[in-house]
């Protein structure tokens, strides 16, 4: 025991950090990548003569395939170790992008976006259970750095999109293919770490799975949890894929200033999301989630109504206050049903990619038929359902 004990305070140091490292760095390039999509959406709609609608229909077919198949990935990889399947998930990204960049209808558009999607459910639960495995007991730092990687990567995307894409054409997307094939060297060498350390530990005790609360609780719990994440990702998903519509046709602004303010947006994301794990270990995730999802709500309510100017504002205290609830939203449900990690992952990020774009399908058919302000003014009650925060309970051995 003593041996073991030593080498989990050495791992740290020695392993771990450059393993949380490695994962957050791919997901901030699987991000870039999925993130193209949604700020190409402009160039789409011109290119294709699409409406609101199948602008939805893209987000749909993006998120929902990411949705359907992330819980299935994740129980698999509880129950077996597949440590290659991240690169996997790289390439199948990269084919989605190809896809996208050389399609010549909206057929070929929807199958590159389910593409991606399935990129995007192989990698998310396996690289969070890795973060996790190198996390040397502090889940809410390890989950908040993988995540940060993500919305930095969602992030760059939009810029990518304006100064790269936007001026030289869809087919230069094309290019975006080499970021792939960085992510499947680095995955890769992830995976052998991975498969080690599967191997190092094969003659310790395995996970206790004992519920820390009854049966009923935990379901209930999880409920809870699940409704906090479909709010939250219902609302973000407004901004992310009808932003850049809203602010050219509130305020008159240009396809790349609008891509700016989105950006303004999904950088505070990151931000909210990397202090929010840290916070999360020393305070506990229940009192993060409280101040997120609560806190959001007075901003969200009056950003329908802001000159341009303090929407600019507004949408960085949103972006920053509503993001850092999802990594405390993952390691609480991960401390409720502990060992099923994989699960939990693709259950959380899977619905939250889910869910987000059911919710964009039908802002899509609202946006045609009563315009994208009705939708912003429908969306800002979105996050009243927050409320429901009131019903978490305290772990057991959690202070707050």
């Amino acid at each position: 025991m003593a041996s073991v004990t030593a080498e989990t305070q050495v791992r740290p140091e020695a392993l771990v950090l450059p393993i949380i490292a490695a994962a957050s760095f791919c997901h901030m390039l699987n991000d870039i990548m999925q993130s193209l999509l949604t700020s190409l959406y402009p160039l789409l709609k011109e290119n294709y003569a699409l409406s609101f609608v199948q602008i939805g229909l893209l987000t749909f077919a993006f998120q929902v395939t990411a949705s359907l198949l992330q819980p299935g990935v994740g129980m698999i990889t509880d129950r077996w170790t597949i440590p290659f399947s991240l690169p996997a998930a790289m390439l199948s990204t990269c084919a989605g992008l190809l896809t996208l960049a050389f399609a010549d209808d909206f057929g070929l558009l929807v199958l590159g976006a389910c593409l991606i999607g399935i990129g995007s459910a192989i990698f998310h639960p396996e690289a969070s259970r890795v973060s996790r495995l190198a996390s040397g007991g502090r889940h809410g730092l390890a989950q908040s750095f993988f995540q940060v990687g993500g919305n930095t990567g969602t992030a760059i995307g939009p810029l990518l999109a304006a100064f790269i894409v936007i001026p030289r054409g869809q087919e230069s997307l094309g290019w975006f293919s080499l970021i792939a094939l960085t992510g499947f060297a680095v995955l890769s060498w992830v995976s052998l770490w991975h498969n080690r350390h599967r191997r190092s530990a094969a003659g310790r005790a395995k996970t206790d799975r004992a519920l820390p609360l009854p049966r009923n609780q935990v379901l209930a719990t999880l409920g809870v949890l699940t409704i906090l994440t479909a709010t939250k990702n219902a609302y973000l998903a407004s901004i992310s894929s009808y932003f850049t519509f809203f602010a050219i046709e509130k305020f008159q602004v240009g396809v790349q200033q609008a891509q700016m303010m989105l950006f303004l947006f999904l950088g505070a994301s990151a931000a909210g999301v990397l202090l929010g794990g840290p916070i999360g270990d020393r305070f506990g995730s229940r009192a993060v989630i409280w101040f997120s999802i609560l806190g959001v709500i007075p901003f969200a309510l009056a950003l329908p109504y802001a000159d341009l100017f303090w929407t600019s504002v507004l949408v960085v205290v949103i972006g920053f206050v509503f993001s850092s609830a999802f990594s405390a939203i993952v390691v609480f449900a991960q401390e409720l049903v502990p060992g099923r990690v994989g699960l939990i992952a693709g259950l959380f990020f899977g619905f939250a990619f889910g869910f987000g774009g059911i919710g964009a399908a039908v802002l899509g058919v609202f946006a045609d038929r009563e315009g994208i302000e009705f939708v912003y003014r429908v969306c800002s009650y979105l996050p009243l359902l927050g409320l429901l925060t009131i019903l978490l309970p305290k772990l057991p051995g959690r202070r707050i």
